[in-house]
């Protein structure tokens, strides 16, 4: 039984992550932003043990306060879902979005990585995970347009690549994950899987990494993606 925290979990991949991880016999720690509306995850709640913690990953000290709150306790496995989709094409960008997207999906993450280091040393299984997108890879880009998403998820992937040599000598491997175009609220319906498969697949993935396999930057069917 491994002890999972895992953010962004009201919903979507988030949701799916608790759902499986508690089905499979693990100890989940599921945060969200507002858990009183956070209504599957009560109903999760109900069936087996699941705690669940107001967090804002963007909001730094709400970060540190939770850490505060649960440093007695060991991680094994941090998984940093949380994120957010602005839509922007050339001529139509937002600065405002631009920075709230880098807040959320590029910093937030290695925030938390950083803030969570003495329960993640703690834990037995060692292992981070950010969930990206293959919309990061520089080498995928051949359509343009998406700038904030796009250049969001590529300074996320940027900052685990530091994180896999910082947290290596730590005993601590890494993942940067990409689930799929998968159909939730941010993904939209014309994705292709839902989020069970993905999650199933990707939840095999991280089974599978370790040190020898820290820094990779891999979809949920285990494929490397260029950088």
């Amino acid at each position: 039984m491994s002890q999972i925290l895992v953010t962004g979990a009201n919903r979507g991949l988030g949701l799916e992550f608790v759902r499986q991880f508690l089905n499979r016999g693990d100890h989940v720690i599921a945060t969200c932003r507002n858990p009183d509306t956070a209504d599957q995850l009560h109903d999760l709640q109900n069936l087996v043990p699941l705690e669940i913690y107001r967090l804002d990953v963007g909001n730094q000290d709400q970060v540190n306060a939770l850490q505060k709150q649960l440093a007695h306790l060991p991680i094994d496995i941090l998984i940093n879902n949380a994120g957010i989709w602005r839509g922007s094409q050339l001529g139509h960008i937002s600065i405002d979005e631009w920075m709230e997207s880098f807040r959320i999906n590029s910093i937030a993450p290695i925030h938390m990585i950083q803030t969570f280091l003495p329960n993640l040393e703690a834990g037995k299984d060692k292992k981070v995970i950010s969930i990206t997108s293959k919309m990061g890879s520089i080498d995928d880009n051949t359509s343009g347009g998406s700038y904030i998403y796009r250049s969001s998820k590529t300074a996320l992937n940027s900052a685990m690549q530091s994180m896999r040599h910082d947290l290596t000598s730590k005993g601590i491997a890494t993942c940067t994950l990409h689930p799929g175009w998968v159909r939730t609220d941010m993904g939209g319906p014309g994705g292709w899987i839902d989020a069970q498969e993905s999650v199933s697949g990707m939840i095999k993935v991280i089974d599978q990494i370790s040190l020898k396999k820290t820094g990779q930057y891999i979809d949920y069917a285990g494929k490397i993606i260029p950088w």
